[in-house]
């Protein structure tokens, strides 16, 4: 994109050496009905309350009402949790999603150094209700606490799994029939969001950015021909 330039300048300007970048969030909401197929989605590029409305505006459009259970799914960011729980309260159960949890075992090589199926043996305890044989496995390799964060992945890993009582409840999800990962929702992020606006070269402003944004979710909740049809008439 080329911009004239300005008087003294010696002629046009490339933009695209003299525009300011930053990165901004594009926050995915999704909800969908169990034993449906078809979800609908909702995205904003503002904070964490904008997420939160979206939410409460996709379950009401759903017909969720004030004695719905809700199944929400994420990895574990505290900001999601809250989000959730403003709207639907105890209502909302909040696992964390069971493949963010199997990373902590597939960071914390060394538990497995000598034994090729004690990854697999976790999975197994935690689709089982057995979280505090994850816990027993996971204790005598935790790092000091003179490790730095980053290079301990074994400690982060258990005192993730303590402090949030109740969020591993996965057998209750299985028997239920209900997903115990959030892939449906991260994969969407791809095919909603990423196909379109992560084109190569492309950049945006953020009004344009949101207003693409808006586009591709009409079109994901298969609402595009309505869209153009109203635009036209």
């Amino acid at each position: 994109m080329v911009e004239t330039g300005k008087a003294g300048d010696e002629g046009p300007r490339d933009r695209r050496k003299t525009r300011h970048l930053f990165w901004k969030e594009g926050k995915l909401s999704m909800i969908r009905r169990a034993g449906e197929v078809a979800p609908t989605f909702a995205v904003t590029l503002g904070d964490a309350a904008a997420a939160g409305a979206d939410i409460l505006r996709l379950a009401i459009a759903a017909g969720f009402n004030e004695r719905s259970p809700i199944h929400g799914w994420g990895d574990g960011a505290v900001w999601i949790e809250d989000q959730r729980e403003r709207p639907f309260g105890a209502r909302c159960k909040d696992p964390v999603d069971f493949f963010h949890v199997c990373d902590y075992f597939e960071a914390a090589k060394v538990c497995a150094a000598h034994d090729p199926n004690w990854i697999e043996r976790q999975k197994d305890c935690l689709k089982t209700d057995r979280l505090s044989a994850v816990l027993t496995a996971l204790a005598p390799f935790q790092e000091p606490d003179s490790v730095p964060s980053e290079q301990a992945p074994v400690r982060g890993g258990y005192r993730d799994l303590i402090n949030r009582p109740g969020q591993f409840d996965y057998p209750a999800a299985i028997q239920a029939g209900l997903p115990i990962g959030s892939g449906e929702v991260e994969s969407a992020h791809r095919y909603v969001i990423q196909k379109r606006l992560k084109l190569p070269g492309a950049w945006w402003t953020p009004e344009n950015a949101q207003a693409m944004l808006n586009l591709c979710v009409t079109r994901a909740n298969g609402g595009r021909d309505r869209y153009w049809d109203a635009l036209a008439a």
